[in-house]
């Protein structure tokens, strides 16, 4: 189970600009505290990939994230995409992300997923170099305007050492017809019915293979505030079945077993030694 932690003005669908971020409700605090109760209840145990401009603002609640058993991880500072940033911003971006993060709850961050799963082969060494051993940004489904790319990538096998001592761990796609669908969280999982989601669910873990889901906080909050100027498309994909999300996440919490990303990839190493 895996928390990609940012406010509903940080989305790329809806192209608000960051110098005007500060003077948008903040939201993400009530938010969390909601997933948080939620997987209390399912004794569930979460990876959250924070944004460095949340630790900031709300160090509060990063501490509440990690004294409540989850995992903090890192999804950048500002939440632009990789392939819009030099190789020297990505590293500072990272670096400086990683150490607020760090500051605030006094364990080392070793996992970042990039912002729209926006992940480059340049970008792989950089984070290896920075401290971090995996990356969870890899979405090997059918093209989408935003994703980025792996080379060499094995085909349906989540978990995969991409450069010694560092792994790739994919998010979850189902195979129909050869294509892979994105079935692990997003618009995909506020689009279908329950349980056709849940039967996708359970049709990839009889591959034999882990199955890893993401979710936005802003994405069980059916009381946001709504913004115009945005195109259809992208006004779809944000507000989709959004009052719908907390009931259905609250499901899927209940109906299967989850982990955090560092605890499936030491469970995965040690069934590889």
């Amino acid at each position: 189970m895996s928390i990609d932690v940012e406010d509903w003005f940080q989305v790329q669908n809806l192209a608000i600009d960051a110098n005007t971020w500060d003077n948008h409700e903040y939201r993400v605090a009530s938010n969390m505290d909601r997933m948080l109760e939620l997987m209390a209840q399912n004794n569930v145990q979460s990876t959250c990939f924070i944004l460095g401009w949340i630790a900031e603002r709300h160090p509060e609640t990063v501490k509440k994230i990690a004294d409540a058993g989850h995992e903090i991880a890192c999804h950048g500072y500002n939440h632009e995409l990789i392939y819009d940033l030099t190789p020297e911003q990505f590293r500072e971006d990272v670096r400086s992300s990683k150490q607020l993060l760090q500051d605030v709850t006094g364990a080392e961050v070793v996992g970042y997923r990039a912002p729209c799963f926006s992940i480059t082969d340049w970008s792989i060494d950089i984070l290896q170099e920075e401290g971090y051993m995996y990356d969870s940004s890899s979405f090997p489904t059918v093209a989408h305007d935003r994703y980025g790319h792996l080379s060499g990538m094995e085909s349906g096998i989540v978990v995969q050492e991409i450069r010694d001592g560092f792994h790739e761990v994919c998010v979850s796609c189902l195979n129909v017809f050869g294509k892979g669908l994105p079935w692990a969280g997003g618009g995909y999982f506020r689009l279908l019915p329950y349980p056709i989601f849940k039967a996708g669910v359970k049709r990839i873990l009889k591959k034999k293979q882990p199955y890893v889901f993401y979710i936005h906080p802003w994405e069980i909050d059916a009381g946001q505030p709504r913004v115009q100027g945005s195109s259809k498309q992208h006004t779809a994909r944000h507000y989709l079945n959004i009052n719908k999300c907390d009931a259905r996440w609250s499901r899927l919490l209940g109906d299967f077993n989850w982990t955090t990303v560092s605890k499936l990839l030491a469970s995965q190493l040690q069934n590889d030694a």
